[in-house]
């Protein structure tokens, strides 16, 4: 697990350095700005072969000063270096400030007006890189200066088009560094973000690089030590829980028997309605439970009897038929919703809720109780895990989408991790809310984000299944004994590194065939 910072935790570190004589903001300043030149030329090697041209935009506070380390860096390697400067430089900050006379001392320091920085056509200064330097983590407001507003947009338009690249330092401007929202000027209405080829963070990545807008308005994340390692820790209440969900631990292969792997079971709908459960049944199969049956009604069986090999078949049509085979304790955890029917979910899950065993809720299950969300709250127990994609958690948490889908005006906005977190604490479980930026989080707080961005992305993972298949292998883990908590992880985890293993033209099936490549990878033995 890699921890992800919000803007606070990020200056409580830093200023805790500081505090300590560590570190001075001036040399972390340096640092940053240098970090930001071996970012660029890492990414584009070209660059660094010969003197290019940049223009770098600056912000009026320590971002800004990033980016006057990063001009005078590059004027230093014989580029042709324009910086723009959006307010007074009497009110930089004093670290920023120094930054800018350093810069002064080789080049000029231009306004950011519109009629220096585009041409009479309005187009963008021709440059090889643009260093967006306006703001950074700290940004609490939208960008509403009519400059500003033309500027990024100017620069968005070229940058799409692949005539420049745009490198950003920390964050694209106007992007929430906690939330990942581009934040809206409510007087005009307007959300803007710079859209960046690449981000350099420092230190730590931040949750917002991984969350909404965050990884549409940058291509690329690179984090550069800075020197903080081992410096002096800040209190543990602005120390963040959030983590990215990483290389899982699957533990060893024990030789034993299927039963010490533990026995899922998967309740499917009628007949017509068995796929869904199928793709989880066969996921929790691969993934490594030791047996898996499909509970199906009457008049599914000979629908999954001729469709099914390793997973078992029992036959379940009510309630009561699903706790006699709940007798069986070695059946120690359960699928509930994919193709389950809402009737039939309304009859199953309490009476799997009550057996106290390990739970996947998903898809049907969650509709279900859509109406009445407070009387699955009420059944619901410590070894659950809800599983809703955004229609879902709507469903069940109305009041608490409606906050994350408000306009984001200023910041910190309120965040997918925010509202997970508010979701898992009155749910009393795990919830997992799915996306390319999924979010898992217990009701102690504990909160990771199972990112498809940057070098993990897999836009072929949204296709109809696959949140089955995800179901399937978070069923599979409990089965084994993991906790709800790190078998939402893993499986959200191995959920990605599937897709990416198949890549284009993955259809669901494809995904728990392609588990055991991914997990010789990965190492598991």
């Amino acid at each position: 697990m890699a921890e992800l910072l919000t803007a606070a935790q990020m200056r409580a570190i830093e200023r805790a350095a500081i505090e300590s004589g560590a570190v001075t903001g001036l040399e972390l300043m340096e640092r940053a700005g240098r970090g930001v030149v071996e970012a660029v030329f890492e990414e584009w090697p070209d660059l660094a072969q010969a003197p290019h041209k940049a223009v770098v935009l600056c912000g009026p506070g320590n971002n800004g000063g990033d980016g006057f380390v990063v001009a005078r860096l590059l004027g230093e390697w014989g580029w042709q270096v324009e910086v723009f400067l959006y307010g007074s430089p009497d009110k930089l900050p004093p670290d920023a400030k120094t930054n800018y006379e350093r810069w002064g001392a080789l080049g000029e320091v231009n306004q950011l007006d519109p009629a220096r920085l585009f041409g009479a056509d309005g187009g963008v200064k021709h440059a090889d890189l643009w260093v967006d330097a306006l703001f950074g983590t700290g940004l609490a407001r939208p960008l509403s200066d009519e400059a500003l507003i033309r500027g990024v947009t100017s620069l968005n338009e070229v940058s799409s088009l692949g005539l420049v690249k745009v490198v950003a330092v920390d964050i694209p401007s106007g992007v929430c560094a906690d939330s990942g929202r581009v934040l809206e000027c409510s007087e005009k209405s307007v959300e803007t973000g710079v859209h960046a080829d690449l981000s350099v963070s420092f230190h730590r990545a931040k949750a917002g690089h991984f969350l909404a807008d965050g990884s549409r308005c940058s291509l690329g994340l690179i984090v550069k030590d800075i020197g903080l390692e081992g410096s002096p820790r800040p209190p543990d209440d602005v120390v963040g829980l959030v983590e990215r969900a990483s290389l899982p631990d699957l533990g060893k292969a024990a030789q034993t028997h299927k039963y010490t792997h533990g026995h899922a079971l998967v309740l499917s709908g009628g007949a017509g309605r068995t796929g869904a459960a199928r793709l989880a049944a066969r996921g929790a199969l691969r993934i490594g439970a030791g047996l898996v049956t499909l509970g199906v009604p009457g008049s599914a069986q000979m629908e999954v009897a001729s469709r099914i090999t390793a997973l078992m078949l029992k036959r379940i049509d009510d309630a009561d038929g699903l706790a006699g085979v709940l007798e069986d304790a070695r059946v120690n955890a359960l699928c509930l919703g994919p193709g389950l029917g809402i009737a039939r979910a309304q009859d199953l899950v309490p009476a799997a809720l009550s057996a106290g065993r390990a739970v996947v809720l998903d898809a049907d299950a969650l509709t279900a109780f859509g109406d009445d969300p407070a009387a699955l709250f009420a059944l619901l127990h410590d070894k659950c895990v809800l599983t809703p994609h955004g229609g879902e958690f709507a469903r069940l948490f109305p009041d608490i989408a409606d906050k994350l889908n408000a306009t984001a005006t200023k910041g910190p906005a309120y965040s997918k991790v925010d509202a997970t977190r508010a979701a898992a604490e009155r749910a009393g479980c795990i919830v997992l809310f799915k996306g390319p930026d999924t979010v898992i989080a217990a009701p102690d707080g504990r909160c990771s984000i199972s990112s498809a961005q940057y070098e993990r992305a897999a836009p072929w993972l949204a296709t109809a299944g696959a949140g089955d298949v995800l179901a399937g292998f978070i069923t599979g883990l409990l089965a084994r004994g993991f906790a709800p908590m790190q078998a939402a992880e893993t499986a959200a985890f191995c959920h990605v590194e599937c897709a990416r293993c198949f890549g284009p033209g993955l259809i669901a099936e494809d995904l728990p065939e392609a588990l055991p490549a991914v997990l010789r990878d990965l190492g598991v033995p």
